[in-house]
């Protein structure tokens, strides 16, 4: 069975997905690729502010909001291919506080020449925060796309800059 859940947080409205106990989203509300709550609805998944991954990670965003959190301890189920979820793994490897370029994560999964198709993996990326898409950069340092937003993103890297531990 699949739930979901909207919540406010310190980073913002946040809609939580889960699927069999781990989560499968977390989205802020509007973002691009966000699934309708309705239509989630309209698939069977059923609304339930009350699940304990969403608890637990509600918990850690409000302790990664404030620094005092820089890794996120959840069970997680993205779906996608597995291209999408090696560039996803790939993503939650960038230590909290780093950033690193879509051309340097292509190389990491052993495809070098792949950093727009990687750039795309990274923006579908169904877990945001906590698989970091906001810690990667276009090559010269840019910020680059964002499904939330660059001002989202430019918050995020903030957080952590400020909250980076020596």
């Amino acid at each position: 069975m699949k739930y979901y859940g909207i919540f406010d947080t310190a980073l913002g409205r946040l809609l939580l997905v889960e699927t069999r106990g781990a989560l499968a989203g977390l989205y802020f509300m509007g973002q691009k690729y966000q699934p309708e709550p309705s239509a989630l609805a309209g698939q069977g998944v059923e609304r339930d502010d009350t699940r304990p991954i969403f608890a637990r990670t509600l918990e850690q965003i409000e302790h990664y909001a404030t620094g005092q959190r820089t890794r996120f301890e959840l069970p997680l189920a993205p779906a996608g291919t597995e291209f999408q979820r090696s560039v996803w793994q790939a993503l939650a490897a960038i230590p909290y506080g780093r950033t690193d370029s879509y051309g340097a994560l292509a190389t990491a999964i052993g495809r070098p020449r792949a950093a727009r198709a990687v750039g795309a993996a990274v923006g579908r990326n169904p877990i945001s925060v906590v698989i970091p898409c906001h810690r990667a950069l276009g090559a010269d340092g840019a910020l680059t796309g964002f499904a939330a937003g660059l001002d989202c993103k430019r918050r995020l890297l903030a957080l952590e800059s400020a909250g980076a531990p020596e």
